[in-house]
């Protein structure tokens, strides 16, 4: 297998340190619009060769499809953000190489009744095309990261092998990771954090089907485990509402993300600003620039630190998972199924932040599952579509195992 991956920021980064450590595939190309960041990130894993550095635009189709060839790779990873999926995603295509992704196309939301209706979901862009990927014989595996990805790896583990009938099922991921030095400091990029956090939340119903609410909606105080504790979860716009139920059936499916008061009151006040908006605005620039287009939300993000470089100052542990709501042989039940990385323990063995570590330690197992033919297809497929037990039992072997908490109440009966 040789790897084209588009994108060394902390998850890029950090794959490359997680790859470096198994034998599946035969190179991978590190590229990136900054040329030093790449190099940055082959140098990190030291005298493997099997590593090399490019500069590339991910907006550049023709240039990416011209790397894929350049350098005989027969798969894209996409490590950029939801920005520049379609451009990647149609170069793989065009090229012939397998695709997969972290997060999908973006959404647009409904022009009349935003927090009722859906507009452009995630992903529909990338579905449209579904019929050409499955003509191809190429695999785009799509939203392949921690959440969405081992999330949607666990739904199916549960449909598959712990219940007959599902209720609900409930992504539920939150932390209790502090910074020093900082007062606000998002742990994951801020830009894809303003996306998912003020488009409107998506829920599925199988009676309803996809439909939207305000964002923050139906706090819950979710008990995380591993010492994390109770965290409040509010409804985001996620990947997994809208994969979930694509293959699997389920009365109800949701993403709620723990976040705290401190953190949406900065989001909405950003919103509030009109600083969340990606379309620029012209503005005054240093002497002599004269006018200059600039997008608010790139300033934000300018603004703040980079989250990857945030490890040294960085305590605690991330939790991602997955609740699951249902019967089996008749009986209530109920569980959570769920990844924690501590980051003293990743920062130790990775030199990665606990986030963006978590993130990439999945696209690496999935590349090494499509290498030994244990996963397998064509079309445009979501993590769902392919069998649990492979991808998990190779988590571990990683030495980051995934864990099983039964929540299913006790009733009075039961407990004499």
């Amino acid at each position: 297998m040789r790897v084209l991956m588009v994108g060394a920021g902390g998850v890029g980064t950090a794959i490359t340190k997680i790859a470096a450590r198994r034998a599946f595939f035969e190179h991978m190309v590190v590229a990136d619009y900054d040329r030093a960041r790449a190099e940055s990130a082959v140098a990190g894993v030291g005298d493997d060769g099997r590593f090399t550095a490019v500069r590339l635009d991910a907006s550049d189709a023709a240039g990416v499809r011209a790397a894929l060839a350049e350098h005989r790779c027969d798969v894209l990873l996409n490590a950029t953000d939801p920005r520049f999926v379609m451009p990647l995603f149609e170069a793989a295509l065009a090229h012939g190489a397998h695709y997969l992704d972290m997060a999908m196309s973006l959404s647009r939301p409904h022009t009349s009744r935003p927090y009722e209706e859906c507009g452009v979901k995630l992903g529909d862009a990338q579905f449209e095309r579904a019929a050409e990927w499955e003509e191809s014989g190429r695999l785009a595996l799509v939203g392949m990261g921690v959440e969405p990805g081992l999330s949607d790896v666990f739904a199916r583990y549960a449909a598959d092998e712990l219940f007959d009938e599902i209720e609900e099922i409930g992504i539920r991921d939150g932390a209790d990771l502090t910074v020093d030095g900082y007062d606000f400091a998002p742990s994951f990029s801020i830009w894809t954090t303003i996306e998912e956090c003020l488009n409107p939340p998506v829920v599925y119903e199988a009676d309803r089907g996809w439909f939207t609410t305000p964002p923050f909606s139906e706090p819950e105080v979710f008990e995380f485990p591993e010492g994390i504790g109770p965290v409040e979860c509010v409804n985001v716009e996620h990947e997994e509402v809208l994969l979930v139920p694509r293959w699997l059936k389920a009365k109800r499916v949701t993403f709620k993300y723990g976040l705290g008061d401190e953190f949406i009151a900065v989001l909405r006040t950003l919103h509030k600003l009109g600083l969340d908006r990606t379309e620029p605005v012209t503005v005054d620039g240093s002497a002599g620039a004269g006018r200059v287009a600039v997008s608010p939300r790139d300033v934000v993000a300018a603004c703040l630190p980079d989250p990857a470089g945030l490890g040294d100052r960085m305590h605690g542990k991330t939790c991602a998972g997955t609740w699951v709501k249902g019967i089996k042989e008749g009986r209530p039940r109920e569980v959570y199924l769920y990844h924690v990385v501590d980051n003293e323990w990743s920062m130790r063995e990775y030199g990665s932040q606990a986030v963006v570590w978590q993130t990439a330690i999945n696209p690496v197992a999935a590349l090494e599952l499509i290498a030994s033919g244990a996963w397998h297809g064509s079309g445009v497929l979501g993590p769902e579509a392919l069998p649990p037990r492979p991808f998990l039992d190779l988590l571990t072997e990683y030495g980051s195992p995934w864990g099983l908490r039964e929540d299913t109440p006790v009733t009075p009966v039961e407990q004499r």
